[in-house]
C-alpha cells in the first residue's frame, strides 16, 4: 500500500477557494456608487426643499425695473448729494448685501446698486453678455430709474469692463470711476474666444447649476466656504448672501459672461478712460501679492487721465468687505477736488 505524504492528503475540493479581487473591487464600487446616488439624492430633495422655504419667507430686497430684456433688481440708498452707482464682480450672488458695509460708510450719497442678470434677485438668463449688451441694459436702467447725469461710476473686478466700456459710450453721464481692484483687460486675458462678425447666442450650460440642485453649494456655505471677511456684514445679511449663493450659482447669464471674458477684453484692448475724466483705484495688496505686475497694469491704463489716483490697501480682492471706512473716507476727499461741496 502506497503513503502519501501529508500534505498531500488535502483534496483538491477542501482547498479554500480564493476570491477574484477584480470582483470584488467591483462590487465594493457599486456599493460606494449606490451610497453616493443615494445621498446625492437625499441631499437634492433636501435642498429643494429649503429653497423653496427660502424664497417663500425672505422678503426681496431693493426694487425691480423692467426693461426690454427682463427684469433687473436695483437697491438705492440715500436721499442727497451726488450719485455712485455700484457694479459688482463677476459671479457675486447678491450685489446689493456685497456691497452693504460701503454703502453704509457712504454718508451724504445716493448709492444705486444695480444688480445686472444673474446677479441678486434680477433675472438668471438673459441675452449674450458682451461688454455693449451690459452697458446698454445699465442705461436703459439708470434712466427709467430717472437717475440724473453725470453720475460716479464704480465698479469691483470685472465691473472694471463695465466701467471702462460705460465711460466711453455715454461721456456725458459719468462724472468720474472709482474701481475696487478692476480688472484690466490685457492681451493675456484676450487669448482664446474674439469677438466675430455675429453675435453668438448667450451659452446655457445646464450642468452647472448641478451643484447648486444636488444642495453640494449650500453645504458648502455652511462649512464657511466663501463667506465674506470682516465685521461689516449683520448676521441677517450673512445668512441672505449663503442662501443667494445656493440659489443663484451657476446661472445662465454668469456663466455666459464667464465665457466672454476673453472676447470682452479684446474689445476693450485698446480702450482708455477719458483725459479729463477723474479715475480712483483702489487696488489690494493680496492681489498685487499673487500677481506682482498688477499695480504696473493699473499705472499704464491710466497713464493719459490728468485727474487719476492709485490707492494699495491691506486686505483681499473684495476690499469693500474690510477696507470700507477707509475707502468711503478717501472717495469722498478725492471727488471733493471736483465738487467742493460733498461731504
Amino acid at each position: 500500500m502506497l503513503l502519501r505524504h501529508p500534505r498531500h492528503a488535502t483534496s483538491a475540493a477542501a482547498r479554500p477557494h480564493r476570491k477574484n479581487p477584480w470582483k470584488r473591487a467591483l462590487r465594493a464600487a457599486v456599493v460606494v456608487a449606490m451610497i453616493v446616488a443615494c445621498l446625492l439624492v437625499a441631499s437634492t430633495s433636501a435642498n429643494l426643499l429649503l429653497e423653496w422655504h427660502e424664497k417663500s419667507n425672505s422678503v426681496a430686497y431693493g426694487e425691480r425695473v423692467s426693461i426690454r430684456e427682463g427684469t433687473v433688481n436695483v437697491s438705492r440708498t440715500g436721499s442727497a448729494g451726488p450719485t455712485i452707482v455700484l457694479l459688482s464682480g463677476l459671479g457675486t450672488p447678491a450685489p446689493a448685501l456685497d456691497f452693504a458695509p460701503l454703502v453704509r460708510e457712504l454718508r451724504g450719497f445716493r448709492t444705486v446698486v444695480v444688480e445686472g442678470f444673474g446677479y441678486g434677485y434680477s433675472d438668471m438668463a438673459a441675452r449674450p453678455r458682451t461688454v455693449e449688451n451690459i452697458a446698454e441694459e445699465l442705461h436703459e436702467v439708470l434712466s427709467k430709474l430717472g437717475i440724473s447725469a453725470p453720475y460716479v461710476l464704480a465698479g469691483h473686478s470685472i465691473g472694471g469692463f463695465s466701467t471702462l466700456y460705460y465711460a466711453n459710450k455715454y461721456p456725458a453721464e459719468v462724472s468720474a470711476v472709482i474701481g475696487i481692484d478692476p480688472t484690466v483687460p490685457t492681451r493675456q486675458r484676450s487669448t482664446g474666444a474674439t469677438p466675430g462678425p455675429n453675435e453668438m447666442p448667450a451659452a446655457d450650460y445646464w450642468w452647472a447649476h448641478t451643484p447648486s440642485t444636488a444642495g453640494l453649494v449650500r453645504w458648502a456655505t455652511a462649512l464657511g466656504f466663501g463667506e465674506p471677511g470682516g465685521d461689516g456684514f449683520t448676521t441677517a445679511e450673512r445668512q441672505q448672501m449663503r442662501q443667494m449663493t445656493s440659489w443663484n450659482f451657476g446661472n445662465q447669464a454668469v456663466i455666459d459672461e464667464t465665457l466672454r471674458m476673453g472676447e470682452n477684453a479684446a474689445k476693450l484692448q485698446d480702450v482708455r478712460y477719458s483725459d479729463t475724466l477723474p479715475v480712483l483705484e483702489f487696488l489690494s495688496q493680496d492681489t498685487m501679492n499673487q500677481q506682482p505686475d498688477w499695480y504696473v497694469l493699473h499705472e499704464r491704463q491710466l497713464a493719459n487721465v490728468r485727474h487719476c489716483e492709485l490707492v494699495v490697501l491691506q486686505g483681499e480682492h473684495y476690499l469693500h468687505w474690510t477696507q470700507s471706512k477707509a475707502m468711503a473716507a478717501k472717495i469722498s476727499q478725492f471727488l471733493r477736488q471736483f465738487s467742493p461741496k460733498l461731504p
